[in-house]
């Protein structure tokens, strides 16, 4: 089996705009949430957001041609940004690499092309393409591999990470560049998540996301985009290219049971980490840190905990449990690859980022979750959860690299 490397990676989020940016904001504390400016909150239970500044636009600039960009709407831009970045970390051009054979997968729920993107009409039904994210990544770089979107909720970037290293293992394709994209804060995406009560009704931005306390409420939506350069490890060693960490296992699974509810005591959330495991050849006692979906929503945070101990049994205390959506916000489609960016930054500093907002415990979930501050931990295994609306359920498996 071809064993799966990454070389390269780019981010965009509320705390930093690029993937350096991004985990020293993780590790110093810094809280992307404030009170929404996109649109009005008067009607809106939910009025806070981990928007992303628009001087993220000078960086989506400097990879992008202007018409390109003006076709597509600021999210989409948000993924271009943090794609540029990925692909020049990662150092592939077309004398090193053949095109032929690199795949682009992105994770894309909802271009968002509403309320203030339809004040500059212009390219309508190319802004509405969610598809447009893939297609401009293979144009710019010559990539003519399988290139597409997939949508499975909060877990669409997992899943396309879950693919690309698919893709690679068959012999398909030698690079595959995955990541995804949140949704930009909209009327409708408000209103939709607090109709189905998931988000935090908390006004004050410095405690709204709460994961893993007794006093949860809710998610905070969180803007922004993350790009991943996937390749073997063949190719990446014939070209000279810095590794950062293997991809060594990569598990999806639905659950078949609730749109918007897990399985009753996280069933398919303990299936996804038993599989990802497996595919990766590894115990559990192996595994150094978990990065949590951990929502701060009650079900998930309470059956998510139940499913580490239930597949890590006594060793779950042991090992820190953290979630990065206290900072960035849930990024949505984006959230599998930044979440897997905190990993990659974890193995390589052996430091685990911390989960913001952690006030009082609730006595049903007794793990490690890293309250607030930052731990020194050697990590040469994590894992990321990502479990999305529908029972769409992924775990990837990060391993030091070892040439």
């Amino acid at each position: 089996m071809k064993k799966v490397v990454i070389t390269g990676i780019g981010a965009v989020t509320a705390i930093g705009q690029t993937a350096d940016e991004y985990w020293n904001g993780l590790i110093e504390g810094k809280c992307g949430m404030r009170t929404f400016t996109r649109v009005p909150t008067e009607g809106h239970d939910t009025t806070v957001a981990a928007e992303v500044d628009d001087s993220f636009e000078e960086k989506a600039a400097k990879y992008w041609k202007k018409r390109q960009l003006s076709a597509t709407t600021t999210i989409t831009r948000m993924g271009l940004a943090s794609a540029g970045e990925a692909m020049e970390d990662s150092g592939i051009n077309a004398e090193n690499t053949d095109g032929t054979r690199v795949g682009v997968v992105y994770g894309v729920i909802d271009n968002s092309y509403e309320d203030y993107e339809k004040d500059k009409p212009l390219n309508i039904t190319l802004k509405k393409m969610p598809n447009s994210l893939p297609a401009l990544v293979s144009i710019k770089y010559g990539f003519t591999g399988p290139s597409f979107n997939v949508s499975t909720a909060c877990a669409s970037s997992a899943y396309a990470a879950v693919l690309g290293k698919q893709f690679i293992e068959s012999g398909l394709c030698d690079v595959v560049v995955i990541g995804g994209i949140s949704n930009t804060v909209t009327n409708l995406i408000i209103k939709g998540f607090n109709q189905l009560l998931a988000m935090s009704t908390n006004p004050d931005p410095a405690t709204a996301a709460r994961p893993f306390t007794k006093n949860r409420d809710g998610f905070i939506m969180g803007e922004g985009g993350g790009t991943l350069v996937l390749e073997s490890e063949e190719h990446a060693k014939a070209r000279n290219a810095e590794i950062y960490c293997e991809l060594a296992g990569a598990a999806m699974c639905g659950e078949a049971f609730n749109l918007t509810a897990p399985k009753t005591n996280g069933e398919g959330m303990a299936v996804s980490m038993r599989m990802a495991l497996e595919n990766a050849s590894i115990s559990p006692d192996d595994v150094d840190y978990i990065n949590a979906h951990g929502t701060s929503t009650g079900l998930n945070d309470l059956y998510e905990t139940m499913a580490i101990k239930e597949v890590f049994g006594k060793r779950a205390y042991d090992i820190p449990v953290s979630s990065v959506k206290a900072s960035i916000g849930h990024t949505m489609g984006a959230g599998g690859a930044l979440e897997a960016i905190a990993c990659i930054k974890a193995i390589q500093t052996g430091i685990v980022p911390p989960t913001l907002h952690y006030d009082e415990p609730d006595p049903e979930l007794d793990l490690n979750y890293v309250p607030n501050t930052p731990q020194k931990h050697t990590v040469n295994t994590a894992i990321s959860n990502s479990f999305g609306f529908g029972g769409h359920n992924a775990t990837l498996v990060f391993k030091r690299y070892e040439g």
